[in-house]
């Protein structure tokens, strides 16, 4: 059957409108005018007009109107199998050549210590100001190559003598612990009757208190012993250790001062030796062109300048 007497569709028959296409998937998926029309948000008269529209562009009937009822003639059978394919085409292509979001991301890495006593404390401040940046933390005692390992930037805990790039600030070492081990401490020399708190370092194995030679060099205490001693691979866990009034630990300054402000640790002998070690700033190539990058150093230094007038 032919229809006749209505006008062709703007633009000629070879390719119809869009919109006239997904309704007509739509209500032979569905063989129902009424559906269609929910799921192309039209009224069911807009989807049917669409329809006839559609037939008189062909020339060719695409449904069989029955008694509450719809069937796909063969014609419709044909345009359904090609809109389909047709629109699944359409929607693979438009996936792949949308727009993806640029990924906006700093790297960082540093010390386990470092990271969880000094950054990770503070790191919300600068989500904060930059809620559309990812922060990426590796904490390792290896140091990692930065343009290999495609990392931003890097807090370094090095000698002074050795560190390049801006310095972020220098370490004071002290023993700490808590107030009630520090009641029974009125010089370095009640340190024996108490638990050392140390941390294995990479490649000093065989000195079993080489986080604290800074401090025992500079007190003359070179060939002190404790009690016993706890040992661990983390610095952070032995901070806590002291926190729960284990023993005593090493202090490094700044990454402490949290906790020696609030009182959880104490310094019993007063202050602190220079430990000739620090934490320097290190940039790679690509951080030149990440203007997150260049936010987080400046928010690095501007954090570490605060905390050294608190």
């Amino acid at each position: 059957m032919r229809i006749e007497n209505v006008n062709p569709i703007p633009g000629g028959i070879d390719l119809p409108p869009l919109e006239l296409l997904r309704s007509f998937e739509a209500a032979a998926r569905t063989l129902s005018f009424t559906q269609a029309a929910t799921e192309v948000f039209l009224t069911q008269s807009a989807v049917s007009r669409q329809i006839q529209q559609l037939e008189a562009s062909l020339g060719v009937l695409l449904f069989e109107r029955r008694h509450r009822a719809l069937a796909l003639t063969e014609a419709g059978r044909v345009l359904q199998r090609a809109v389909v394919e047709s629109l699944e085409r359409l929607r693979d292509a438009t996936a792949r050549v949308r727009a993806v979001p640029v990924l906006r991301q700093v790297a960082i890495t540093t010390t386990p210590g470092f990271a969880s006593l000094w950054l990770i404390p503070r790191l919300a401040r600068f989500t904060a100001d930059h809620p559309r940046v990812d922060v990426r933390v590796s904490a390792t005692l290896e140091v990692q190559d930065l343009e290999r390992s495609r990392i931003d930037v890097a807090v370094r805990f090095v000698p002074i003598a050795r560190g390049t790039g801006p310095t972020l600030f220098e370490e004071s070492v002290m023993p700490l612990c808590a107030p009630r081990i520090a009641a029974a401490l009125a010089s370095p020399s009640d340190l024996p009757n108490q638990t050392l708190l140390t941390v294995d370092l990479p490649n000093h194995a065989e000195s079993p208190t080489a986080d604290w030679e800074p401090w025992l060099e500079v007190m003359g205490l070179a060939d002190l012993r404790m009690k016993n001693t706890l040992r661990f691979t983390q610095y952070a866990d032995a901070v806590a250790a002291a926190v729960a009034g284990q023993g005593v630990v090493i202090g490094r300054l700044p990454l402490l001062r949290e906790l020696v402000r609030t009182g959880q640790l104490v310094a019993p002998f007063g202050e602190g030796a220079a430990s000739r070690r620090g934490y320097f700033i290190e940039t790679s190539r690509r951080a030149a062109g990440n203007a997150d990058a260049q936010d987080f150093v400046r928010w690095l230094r501007a954090e570490a300048e605060a905390a050294s007038r608190d």
